[in-house]
């Protein structure tokens, strides 16, 4: 049925968390920010959800029970390319930037305010809502590599690539520049909202995990290159 206002349709967020208290309070910030919010406490029913449901956001705590929040990460990732923001009572590096290289958007630490998850949810889907309609009928190209900016599809010598949302935006901004040195610093700015403290190493994650899908040999780039002490450059050759 068409929606007679021409309203934009409510976008759905599962908050994933064995915490009720934080569950709650994340449920309440995130409705009055006309969110429809879905909810889960372990990785099994989360997953579940997520089948049924397709959200359009995920919120993932790490720390879930029976099957951990990384465990849930990989699954996902072999199903679908739902943004998922993390959170992690974790203070270890390690934890992030697994996450992060799994496929997850961006992290938040607890204890957080809940009026930083909402911009961090904000930040997330506007980045995806950008990159399908805000640029025309873009299509970019370099080397075997082609992005369909509007559909965000990634082929490489004509075989389909599934990236998540920010993967997208980062190949995206490399791309369409070859052989341009980007900063970290550049590269977290184009991506708007991976890592909103500049946790430039995020990038490190977000290219490896690229580098993994597009990469013949990713140990042997031929596409995203370093340039030590800089930043990244997508080749020109």
């Amino acid at each position: 049925m068409a929606n007679p206002l021409n309203r934009p349709a409510m976008k759905t967020i599962l908050v994933v968390d064995d915490e009720p208290k934080i569950v709650q309070l994340a449920r309440d910030y995130l409705e009055h920010a006309s969110y429809a919010v879905r909810t889960a406490g372990d990785g099994p029913t989360a997953l579940a959800a997520c089948r049924a449901f397709k959200p359009d956001l995920v919120v993932l705590d790490l720390g879930l029970p029976g099957m951990d929040g990384l465990d849930v990460t990989r699954t996902l990732r072999r199903e679908s390319s739902v943004p998922i923001i993390m959170l992690t009572a974790r203070g270890e590096e390690t934890d992030k930037l697994v996450g992060l290289e799994l496929g997850a958007d961006d992290y938040i630490t607890k204890p957080f305010s809940p009026k930083e998850l909402v911009a961090r949810v904000r930040a997330v889907l506007r980045r995806l809502d950008a990159s399908r309609e805000n640029v025309g009928a873009e299509t970019i190209r370099a080397a075997d590599v082609t992005l369909d900016v509007p559909r965000m599809r990634a082929t490489i010598a004509d075989r389909e690539i599934v990236l998540t949302p920010t993967e997208f935006q980062l190949l995206a901004t490399l791309a369409r520049e070859p052989g341009r040195i980007f900063t970290r610093a550049q590269l977290l700015d184009a991506v708007r909202g991976v890592a909103f403290e500049s946790y430039e190493r995020a990038i490190d994650a977000h290219v490896k995990n690229i580098r993994r899908k597009i990469e013949p040999n990713p140990r042997e780039p031929r596409y995203i290159l370093m340039v030590y002490g800089v930043g990244y450059k997508f080749a020109d050759r």
